[in-house]
């Protein structure tokens, strides 16, 4: 390791202490700050055309504001961030836009994030706490380099972007920023490869060369997965360019990109027999200390395979982030609310309420509301989460999965539902990936099928016959399905197992414009239009024959 890693660290440290203590001087003073946040933001959301034209108020306090102001989603703002795109002009809030952030939907819809000076400041604020507790928490990541989840955007887009990079690291302050990329085990510039399959090549022959690989952080577990996969199958390839420092076939694509050198990486994986094991990643890197990764909802089994893989590392779950803004955020081993970053207000699950955060309590089951730097006001997440305790005054939530269900026919599927049965599913060498809510199932009939990812070798029919019908049990516990299905407008539910599900599922996000590294497993997708070929010829083999059931 570099005298510039070990620097990079020791500095980076030194800078984010105080923001650390900062936010836990605070812990007891929820009301104070978030009201002193909301006071802030109104200040410069005021002073904006958008503001000035919605009548917005400096001296506001949250009970005003809370009353002029209705709940938003991004439709309400995407008309004025197009104008704001084309003028560069600040439409939303007084504070300049750095770049836009694309992040995916649900489907395929791209959305595009302002994320203005005043943004990236809240966004400075999280990140120094959340890394002043990581040095405290796992002080042997300090004696590494970083992988920091770099989200590349799909090919196609690329010329959208003016050179913008989906980088962690850009949420610091320029500072603390340069110091990051001190640690940094992969070189941004990977994300300026020609194609997305290229960036992950860079990436992990990178990583691969590495010996002093320490700390290993990306959004979905299924993206760490997936490029341990990717190894395996380029393993002589990557031996091949860690071997003589080339990037062979690829150079002309690699946008300038080093190639890293390594003989030692290029004699393990020549040495490789291609199969994921702990033994050989701990030969990779022998000096990896934390793994972070969503760990909650639909990503638990996911993140327990990736555990299994890297049993020498430490594990530490992301908490609930978004493109929008940040919720919550590792922290003492608790999730607390960012409460040092944006406004927040809860909307009650039970009872539609509107409250703020320091109205929560105990056990309460609420849907975020952000506002936030970006100019967006009380703008409603589609998450859940319960309030699980308290450090201080600031509530500690649980991510419980997403609130935007699915309404094919009137049977008003909710993912929260869909993941208690998924939870309950009974299978063996297999793992769900997720529940897709189909326009036309079979036939021309919507329905609603299972995707399962399962170990090869197992009885893919029995399995499928097996689980269609715990799935179709577990839905039509709903009134509203149950009578779908009684009416005819619904086919029952099936189930395809293959063994490489979830590459399937995730290479048809990706066709759908979806953004590379921030796909998440869903307990529940709806996709329009046809059915993907690969399940179709599953699907038409043989139509699941699932009986009507009493529930």
């Amino acid at each position: 390791m570099g005298i510039g890693t070990t620097l990079g660290h020791q500095l980076l440290r030194s800078l984010v202490n105080p923001g650390c203590r900062r936010f836990e001087q605070q812990l007891g003073q929820l009301e104070q700050v978030q009201r002193e946040r909301l006071s802030r933001w109104l200040a410069a959301a005021a002073n904006s055309p958008e503001g000035r034209k919605r009548g917005l108020q400096a001296d506001w306090t949250w009970e005003q504001f809370a009353k002029a102001v209705p709940l938003s989603t991004y439709k309400d703002y995407a008309e004025v961030l197009e104008r704001q795109r084309v003028s560069k002009e600040a439409l939303l809030i007084d504070s300049p836009t750095v770049r836009y952030q694309p992040t995916s939907g649900s489907t395929s819809a791209v959305k595009w994030i302002p994320y203005s000076k005043m943004f990236l400041a809240e966004m400075d604020e999280v990140i120094t706490a959340w890394f002043g507790d990581l040095y405290r928490q796992y002080p042997a990541q300090m004696h590494g380099t970083h992988y920091w989840s770099l989200s590349w955007i799909p090919t196609e887009m690329r010329s959208q972007t003016a050179g913008d990079i989906n980088d962690d690291m850009k949420m610091l302050s320029f500072g603390k920023r340069l110091l990051a990329y001190l640690t940094q085990a992969v070189p941004q510039d990977v994300a300026l490869a020609e194609t997305s399959d290229d960036s992950l090549f860079a990436t992990i022959a990178n990583l691969c060369a590495d010996e002093h690989f320490a700390f290993l952080s990306v959004w979905s577990p299924t993206f760490a997965l997936g490029a341990m996969e990717q190894m395996s199958q380029w393993r002589l390839e990557l031996a091949h360019s860690l071997a003589t420092g080339t990037w062979g076939a690829r150079e002309p694509r690699m946008a300038g990109t080093r190639c890293p050198r390594s003989d030692r990486a290029a004699r393990l994986l020549r040495a490789w027999d291609g199969q994921l094991s702990p033994t050989f990643f701990k030969q990779l890197w022998p000096k990896l200390a934390v793994v972070s990764a969503w760990d909650t909802a639909a990503a638990a089994p996911w993140a327990q395979r990736l555990r299994e893989l890297l049993p020498h590392a430490s594990f530490q779950g992301k908490g609930l982030w978004a493109t929008e803004g940040v919720v919550t955020f590792p922290f003492r081993g608790r999730f607390p609310l960012a409460y040092t970053s944006h406004f927040y207000e809860f909307e009650r699950v039970d009872t539609g309420e509107v409250i703020p955060s320091w109205q929560l309590k105990e056990g309460m089951e609420v849907i975020p509301i952000m506002t936030t730097g970006s100019g967006f006001a009380r703008y409603k997440m589609s998450d859940v989460v319960r309030v699980d305790g308290f450090l201080g005054t600031v509530p500690c939530l649980t991510f419980l999965g997403r609130n935007d269900g699915v309404d094919l026919v009137g049977e008003k599927t909710a993912a929260t539902r869909v993941q208690e049965v998924l939870d309950g599913l009974q299978m063996q060498r297999a793992m769900p990936v997720t529940l897709l809510a189909l326009d036309e199932s079979r036939g021309r009939t919507p329905g609603y099928v299972l995707l399962v990812e399962c170990q090869a070798g197992v009885d893919t029919q029995a399995l499928q016959d097996s689980l269609s019908a715990q799935v179709e049990l577990g839905l039509m516990s709903s009134f509203h399905y149950k009578l779908a299905r009684e009416l005819g407008q619904l086919q029952a539910a099936a189930c395809v197992a293959l063994p490489h599900m979830r590459e399937v599922y995730l290479d048809q996000c990706r066709l759908r414009g979806m953004i590379e590294g921030n796909i998440k497993i869903e307990p529940l997708r709806h996709w329009k239009g046809a059915i993907p070929d690969v399940l179709r010829d599953v699907l038409d083999q043989k139509a699941p024959q699932v009986a009507l059931i009493d529930a």
